[in-house]
């Protein structure tokens, strides 16, 4: 992990079970953003000091980006003077606990990447028409369950349910043994909008606070058979994993790159004068017990057909009102070479690939104490934005 001054994220942690407080990290140093304040370093901002010592940092992000652009902007001209690290602020980033940065209010679950959304038409539709007549047309997404999102480093058993893997005999009840992950990004709210009020394609990102790495853990033979007709239930909402840094919009600004060409044209209201995705590079690497790790995907953010500013006009248009804190994962975020497909269930294609382990083992989707780590990072001209790590393994079905 490579924390630079040009990135300031913002996360909460606690010091030997302490209470939670705003951070934010340089190179291997969380920075107590409460001992800043207590220092003095906010006074101008009209920010009470009692807002960085906080739960979660919902009641940050509300005070708005004008405040807390500036509160990062503050951090680093602070950062810049050497003596500051003498301060009572810094830890080593292993001696603090980090926790859930965001309460998440509701979550929605988007299917944007058109690579992905194909390889599953083919897998388990029609290879001929492998996207729905729908998918060019509207951001598709479900609604999922918040209150199973946890921070990296939080792990989950093997879930159980309903499996049918043959349709013409009764179902059986097992834990999944095509248990996947899924390679996605986290979009946090900023900023909620009216119910009844549509936000604007091309305004759409001033409701943006920043993004995490996301991993939408799924139950591949547990969702064939409950996925028709209303989509993923059970086999999505056992667990999901976020990292504990939000990196801001802001932060992101130099990674911007136009979107590809969308075909057929789409409606008004989902046409941006801008269109632009971002630049940051993910990895995914697996290890195995007793086994070394082993990178298995590396893709790109900017992978994504639809763009974040059209989900969030998408979500909207009905008149749907979101809220600071809530949590929009991107879908599965795959490239069009088999090395940058973003799940198990690609890259192992649905099974028939298996991927062999560096102890030799084969892996078709993830087996018990396995441990998934999602990486991310946008680079260009001199300037890292690192987004860390999302960490999880898996342990036996209770």
């Amino acid at each position: 992990m490579n924390f630079t001054i040009d990135n300031i994220p913002f996360g909460i942690f606690s010091l030997n079970n302490s209470q939670k407080r705003l951070a934010t990290v340089i190179d291997n140093l969380i920075v107590d953003l409460y001992e800043l304040a207590k220092l003095g370093y906010f006074d101008g901002l009209k920010i009470r000091k009692s807002i960085f010592k906080n739960d979660y940092l919902n009641d940050f992000i509300a005070l708005g980006k004008m405040k807390t652009n500036a509160v990062r902007k503050r951090v680093q001209e602070v950062l810049k003077d050497k003596h500051i690290y003498n301060e009572k602020a810094f830890y080593e980033v292993n001696l603090v606990e980090l926790h859930l940065p965001i309460k998440i209010g509701d979550y929605t679950d988007f299917y944007s990447s058109e690579q992905h959304a194909t390889n599953v038409g083919i897998m388990f539709r029609d290879p001929a028409n492998a996207l729905l007549p729908n998918w060019k047309h509207i951001p598709v997404a479900y609604h999922g369950r918040s209150s199973s999102i946890f921070v990296s480093g939080k792990n989950f058993h093997r879930p159980k349910g309903q499996i049918n893997k043959d349709e013409s005999k009764l179902p059986t009840f097992a834990p999944t043994s095509r248990l996947d992950f899924e390679l996605e990004m986290a979009t946090i709210i900023g900023k909620g909008n009216e119910i009844g009020e549509s936000i604007d394609v091309n305004d759409a990102e001033d409701y943006v606070f920043g993004f995490q790495l996301f991993n939408d853990w799924s139950a591949r033979d547990i969702q064939k058979w409950e996925y028709v007709p209303l989509g993923p239930f059970l086999a999505k909402n056992f667990f999901s994993s976020v990292s504990p840094w939000v990196i801001t919009l802001e932060a992101l600004e130099p990674f911007r790159v136009k979107g590809e060409i969308q075909n057929p044209t789409v409606l008004p209201y989902l046409q941006e004068k801008k269109r632009l995705n971002f630049d940051i590079k993910l990895e995914v690497v697996l290890q195995a017990q007793d086994s070394e790790e082993m990178i298995i995907s590396e893709s790109n953010f900017k992978n994504m057909y639809w763009t974040v500013a059209q989900q969030i006009a998408h979500h909207t248009v009905n008149g749907c009102n979101l809220n600071i804190g809530d949590l929009l994962g991107s879908g599965t975020i795959s490239g069009n070479e088999p090395n940058s497909f973003g799940s198990l269930l690609e890259i192992s294609w649905g099974g028939k690939n298996p991927i062999i382990m560096p102890n030799g083992a084969e892996r078709r989707f993830l087996e018990d104490y396995d441990t998934v780590i999602i990486k991310g990072f946008a680079e260009k001209d001199g300037i890292r934005v690192d987004f860390g790590e999302l960490r999880t393994t898996i342990l036996p079905t209770k």
